[in-house]
């Protein structure tokens, strides 16, 4: 019997039956928590902030480091009721939702939309909220705690997602899906593998960047938007964002940058809800960066 999974799986379920804004206070409790033992999380944060905001005033900077590992916690319980109750809930919980005209006109010219969704806020009823518009397909690993693939799996598909895997097949899946005119969800904020990605700015920097989104426009001639799941008071404001005209670009390079761009908007609009606690510049062009590197 696997332990470890059945008592992680268990977790999930037994957090999961409490009101979404309980599991968001406990989440911030279990944050500050970390903030306070100065963790794994904490010290990430510190660099990514310093490295994409050099000019900033350091105390800005430390206070925006620790309000992004408690929004972090906060999205992992949170996650928990969104995945184990029903979407009725969730959706009430749904303050407003920001030019969502650029979703559902973009459905309705049947081209294909391609959604691209920022580690920011929560991410989960983002996607749940997506498949309510149209036919949505976004890719998933399962997790490396087996026990837990059914209870995610469950609470993806929740509303109608449809979830393939993260390989050739998948990606056959997402072009079938955009040519289909459905929507196609894309964490664009992930760094690849080398043969996945190319350098483009971000924040100033070289940034390994996911190609898959270029890939996919350029095959399909799909409409782009970003959005995500903004974490406020009462809920949850889901916002969409224009992309640039240069993502449209033929060009990879024009185009990756303008993807990064888009990804700054977003975070501009909640930068303490940005998850800084991953590791997004281990490489550069001339090789690792070394940047996470402990002293």
């Amino acid at each position: 019997m696997d332990i470890k999974g059945y008592l992680s799986a268990g977790a999930l379920r037994l957090i999961g039956r409490l009101p979404l804004r309980w599991s968001r206070r406990l989440g911030g409790l279990v944050g500050y928590s970390a903030v306070c033992l100065r963790g794994e999380s904490l010290r990430v944060s510190r660099i990514n902030l310093a490295h994409c905001f050099p000019a900033m005033d350091p105390k800005e900077r430390e206070k925006l480091a620790r309000e992004s590992v408690v929004n972090t916690a906060m999205t992992g319980f949170e996650v928990a009721s969104l995945w184990r109750q029903p979407w009725s809930h969730a959706e009430d919980s749904i303050v407003r939702v920001r030019n969502q005209q650029l979703l559902t006109e973009g459905v309705k010219e049947g081209h294909g939309v391609l959604v691209l969704a920022p580690h920011i806020g929560n991410w989960e009823i983002f996607g749940q909220y997506l498949a309510t518009v149209g036919p949505t397909t976004s890719l998933y690993a399962p997790p490396k705690i087996a026990a837990l693939d059914p209870v995610i799996r469950a609470g993806r598909e929740s509303t109608g997602a449809q979830l393939v895997p993260t390989n050739v097949r998948g990606v056959r899946a997402l072009l079938k899906a955009l040519k289909g005119g459905g929507i196609v969800g894309v964490l664009p904020d992930q760094e690849p593998e080398a043969s996945g990605g190319e350098f483009a700015p971000f924040f100033g920097h070289p940034t390994l960047t996911m190609t898959l989104g270029f890939n996919l426009i350029q095959r399909t001639g799909c409409k782009v938007v970003f959005g995500f799941g903004k974490r406020v008071p009462d809920g949850y404001e889901l916002v969409l964002l224009p992309a640039e005209q240069a993502i449209y670009s033929d060009e990879a390079k024009v185009s990756l940058a303008a993807l990064n761009r888009g990804v700054e908007a977003c975070i501009a609009e909640a930068p303490e809800q940005y998850q800084w606690e991953y590791k997004r510049f281990r490489r550069a062009p001339e090789g690792k960066t070394g940047i996470y590197r402990r002293n």
